[in-house]
């Protein structure tokens, strides 16, 4: 049985479209050193990742990254950066990493107005356009597309919200389109 509160307000509604400004995703670009090593933590030996004689042969030309690659470039912390995420947990050691961190940096969405505070990830999709090789420079820019309210079979109440987050090149070529599902239970 649902408990009546409407969580899909009108001030959540107009969240719908909001989209963040255009930021330099990592402020490292494409380098060697770290394409390297997001390949081991993925365990992917594809060899057109890091070794270019054999990218040479590739329809690419050259090494390129994983689909993937461009959206973790922004989850790295520049050196000396006050980290968000532990932040979160000094603020509230009850954090799940994701909910209450601030959202004053540059590049980032408006927190949705709700007292729903348990952020779940409800899947990711990825649309590829075109692989970043070594020197680019990624930049991202987020919009919430979609927000909609579920009353669950317990008839507790949760906002399912879908954000796109479009990469691009120095070149402003569309890379890739990643849509992520949060839900806010």
């Amino acid at each position: 049985m649902s408990c009546g509160k409407i969580y899909l307000t009108d001030e959540v509604k107009a969240l719908i479209g909001a989209t963040a400004e255009r930021v330099e995703a990592s402020m490292w670009g494409i380098e060697k050193e770290g394409l390297r090593r997001f390949t081991q933590a993925i365990m992917d030996p594809d060899p057109r990742f890091w070794d270019e004689e054999f990218a040479k042969t590739t329809k690419f030309g050259e090494v390129v990254t994983p689909a993937i690659y461009c959206s973790y470039l922004n989850r790295r912390t520049p050196p000396g950066a006050d980290d968000p995420i532990s932040r979160a947990f000094a603020e509230n050691p009850e954090s799940d990493g994701i909910g209450g961190l601030h959202q004053d940096e540059p590049g980032r969405l408006p927190a949705i107005p709700t007292d729903l505070n348990r952020v779940l990830n409800g899947g990711n999709e990825i649309e590829v356009y075109k692989y970043p090789t070594i020197g680019d420079r990624i930049f991202s820019q987020s919009k919430i597309t979609e927000i909609r309210e579920r009353v669950t079979r317990d008839g507790s109440h949760m906002l399912i919200t879908i954000t796109e987050h479009r990469y691009t090149n120095q070149d402003d070529e569309l890379l890739c389109i990643l849509r992520a599902v949060g839900l806010l239970r």
